[in-house]
């Protein structure tokens, strides 16, 4: 399971023209086991093929600011925003 956060291996934010922005609810699974909810409100693609999420969960009442992580489905579940 994969720890890694912060910006893309290239060092800073992926091209706005490669961004994918959404608004999808997830949970997120902590190293300790726990759980948060969150949302991914950008995907992308890097040139090795990883795919990124760009994360922010809902730590207190003003959550955390946005970190891109590489999307690991084992530990970031993707959520239905609608249709239940």
């Amino acid at each position: 399971m994969t720890t890694r956060s912060g910006p893309p291996p290239e060092g800073g934010p992926p091209p706005e023209a490669e961004v994918q922005w959404v608004y999808q609810p997830v949970e997120l699974q902590h190293p300790d086991g726990g759980w948060e909810l969150g949302r991914i409100t950008a995907w992308w693609r890097d040139g090795a093929g990883e795919l990124w999420c760009r994360l922010r969960t809902m730590r207190g009442s003003g959550g955390s600011c946005p970190q891109w992580f590489p999307y690991d489905p084992d530990r970031i579940l993707v959520l239905p925003s609608a249709g239940i």
